[in-house]
């Protein structure tokens, strides 16, 4: 497990044993100050996970920037395109308020949410 801090906020990844799935868990306000963090904690793994859980269970806040964020992640998992098949990104047990603003962003249409 790695841990990165900045702040009140944290970001948490762990990969799974078998390589295959890796998660990342932002605990405290999810915003423009954790992008470096949040960035790191998917980047550079070879081979790359098939899925990315985002586990919101520990975030208290979450802004436009924490949005643009997860879109980025969707976009490396896609990447140029020519990958035969995509990565899985999925977001876990957001909070009731983490949860709404997702649904009012449309989010449920893009990613998993469970």
């Amino acid at each position: 497990m790695t841990t990165c801090e900045h702040g009140s906020a944290q970001v948490f990844t762990e990969l799974s044993d078998c390589g295959m799935e890796l998660t990342i868990r932002v605990a405290g306000s999810f915003d423009f100050s954790l992008h470096p963090d949040f960035q790191r904690a998917y980047q550079n793994f070879s081979p790359s996970p098939k899925c990315y859980s985002v586990d919101l269970s520990e975030t208290s806040y979450l802004d436009s920037a924490a949005l643009g964020m997860l879109l980025l992640l969707r976009d490396h998992c896609y990447g140029d395109g020519s990958r035969a098949e995509a990565q899985r990104v999925e977001l876990v047990n957001p909070r009731p308020h983490v949860a709404n603003i997702l649904a009012a962003s449309n989010f449920d249409r893009i990613f998993t949410i469970r």
